[in-house]
């Protein structure tokens, strides 16, 4: 929910330079996001012929993204079960 909210505090940053430097977007507001519903349900489409199960989640991006970091591990603790 924070990356949304984070998401939504950028675009109305940005929508406010804009207005206070008279800019127009960069494309017509209906024509971007139509152009983002059919990236949306494009990537679902793909989704759903590759057989993947959950293309609701993929069409609402509640899916992980891979950021290359490597996951932590837990330090090793020594067998006490075992002799050495």
């Amino acid at each position: 929910m924070k990356l949304y909210l984070v998401s939504l505090g950028a675009g109305l940053l940005v929508g406010g330079i804009y207005g206070l430097l008279n800019v127009r977007s960069p494309a017509p507001p209906i024509v971007a996001l139509l152009g983002l519903l059919g990236i949306l349900l494009g990537e679902a489409a793909v989704s759903y012929l590759r057989g993947h199960p959950d293309v609701l989640a993929s069409l609402g991006h509640r899916k992980t993204f891979h950021n290359g970091a490597k996951p932590e591990r837990e330090p090793s603790r020594p067998d006490s079960g075992s002799a050495g």
